[in-house]
């Protein structure tokens, strides 16, 4: 049997999770039995190792970690170049941001909060022109519209018709 991590918490159902580093990890409720958990991992013992394939593979194929100069350098020309982009979008859209932030964020490259401050994240600047342009109109358009609703889709449209063929552009790296 595989080794895994357990976590027990307030849930109903058991569940595997082969994480991105290639940890296995099983979660459980609080007073689910060791063997039932155990036997539950046994059970699922292909599904496991094919997960652990696969992430293997992706860890093989992923470019190494960006180091903290590297890092660096990205935010700094996100600091440069995003103000104006930003400026520019907000003049033609009618909208007008209350903040400006860069971050090392690596699940998403973009965000706009509840009270319309933008942060965005360095690793974007990894992107050709056209994406970087998407990421920031699409967060300029949460301005007016908070979600992902019809209304959204419309104004991002509205401004950047080919968006879809842009969005094809981004890569988390």
């Amino acid at each position: 049997m595989e080794a895994y991590e357990l976590i027990r918490s307030r849930r109903r159902t058991l569940a595997l999770e082969v994480t991105a580093d290639g940890r296995l990890l099983v979660r459980a409720p609080l007073r689910c039995a060791q063997g039932r958990i155990d036997a539950f991992v046994t059970a699922h013992a292909a599904w496991i190792e094919r997960h652990l394939k696969l992430q293997r593979e992706k860890a093989a194929h992923r470019p190494p970690a960006p180091t903290a100069a590297e890092i660096e350098v990205l935010k700094a020309r996100a600091r440069a170049e995003l103000p104006g982009k930003i400026a520019r979008w907000s003049e033609k859209m009618g909208v007008a941001p209350t903040g400006f932030k860069v971050t090392a964020a690596r699940k998403r490259y973009g965000s706009c909060s509840a009270k319309n401050s933008l942060c965005f994240s360095c690793f974007l600047m990894n992107c050709p022109e056209e994406a970087v342009e998407l990421v920031v109109v699409h967060e300029l358009c949460h301005i007016r519209e908070k979600n992902h609703g019809p209304g959204f889709y419309a104004l991002l449209e509205r401004y950047l018709p080919d968006w879809r063929e842009r969005k094809k552009l981004l890569s988390m790296n």
